[in-house]
């Protein structure tokens, strides 16, 4: 099996590279590639990599995913996040590959307080979650074998993430504080790319029910939090981890989404209703603070 991904060097990209090696020949790509191209804002050149590769599959985990940016970068978020999965489902579609792709919690409008299912009504409130639900909408229409993964709060241990980013913060502030009325689960990338990998086994091995394991699921770690809580939870994890690390803040305040205005929108409720992707691939999602312990004791 061959594997074009994109986006290798992106949060979730970067721990696709180790899930997916195992399942074949893997070429892996990001907007700086040579050989190949991975930008994808050049959809041209986009098409000619997937009709010189021919992959089985491909997996998309490129995105313009600096939210309030695409407020003023309509068109550049639109061209990536809308029009080159229409691309790369449009190529796929010719060559009978499946093709994964992820999407976001903010395809919805954040209201009322229940899970969101796959099959709710969705109503985004920015620029990028418009585009990525066109996304969505444009690889459905064009591919047949695709699966979509709707996420959110994705975190990870390489690089920067909202943890680390309260950690520093406490180091150095007598005070912090932090959005209460925000409420999702904080999932890890390498859940994201070890669930990728389990899902992509099942339908290469599955023949007969492509048609059924096709669609949209989402994916997030079990539980729910806000933003308050998980930095609570950090900060003491961190101790635990670390009991020598010394900490300034002696208050983490919980304050409102209007204390923090934004470019874009943010939705206050982000929680997934991961039921159809547990039973359809026979799954139990871990709770979101095992992977945040785990992340925190690899990196402190």
């Amino acid at each position: 099996m061959k594997i074009l991904l994109l986006g290798k060097n992106g949060q979730v990209g970067w721990e696709l590279q180790r899930s997916l090696a195992p399942l074949g020949q893997l070429i892996a790509l990001d907007r700086h590639s040579s050989q190949w191209c991975g930008d994808l804002s050049r959809l041209d050149d986009l098409a000619d990599t997937v009709r010189l590769t021919r992959p089985d599959v491909i997996v998309n985990a490129a995105a313009h995913t600096a939210v309030d940016k695409a407020e003023s970068e309509t068109e550049l978020a639109h061209t990536v996040n809308a029009l080159a999965p229409e691309v790369l489902a449009q190529e796929a579609a010719k060559l009978g590959a499946w093709l994964v792709h992820y999407s976001t919690d903010y395809v919805f409008d954040g209201s009322g307080a229940a899970p969101w299912l796959e099959t709710d009504a969705t109503g985004p409130l920015s620029v990028y979650g418009k585009s990525k639900l066109e996304g969505e909408r444009l690889i459905a229409q064009h591919a047949a074998r695709h699966l979509i993964f709707r996420t959110s709060w994705v975190y990870a241990a390489r690089g920067g993430n909202f943890a680390k980013t309260m950690l520093r913060l406490a180091q150095e502030r007598e005070q912090l504080t932090v959005i209460n009325d925000q409420f999702g689960a904080p999932t890890g990338a390498d859940l994201i790319a070890d669930i990728t990998a389990h899902a992509l086994r099942q339908v290469m091995q599955n023949k007969a029910d492509e048609k059924t394991l096709a669609g949209i699921y989402h994916l997030v770690a079990s539980g729910c939090t806000t933003w308050f809580e998980y930095a609570k939870h950090a900060l003491a994890q961190a101790q635990k981890v670390q009991p020598t690390i010394t900490l300034t803040a002696r208050e983490v305040t919980p304050v409102p989404t209007s204390d923090f205005p934004t470019a874009a929108r943010r939705p206050y409720n982000s929680r997934l209703d991961t039921s159809k992707l547990q039973a359809v691939f026979g799954l139990t999602l871990p709770d979101w603070q095992l992977g945040v312990n785990r992340m925190l004791a690899e990196t402190l």
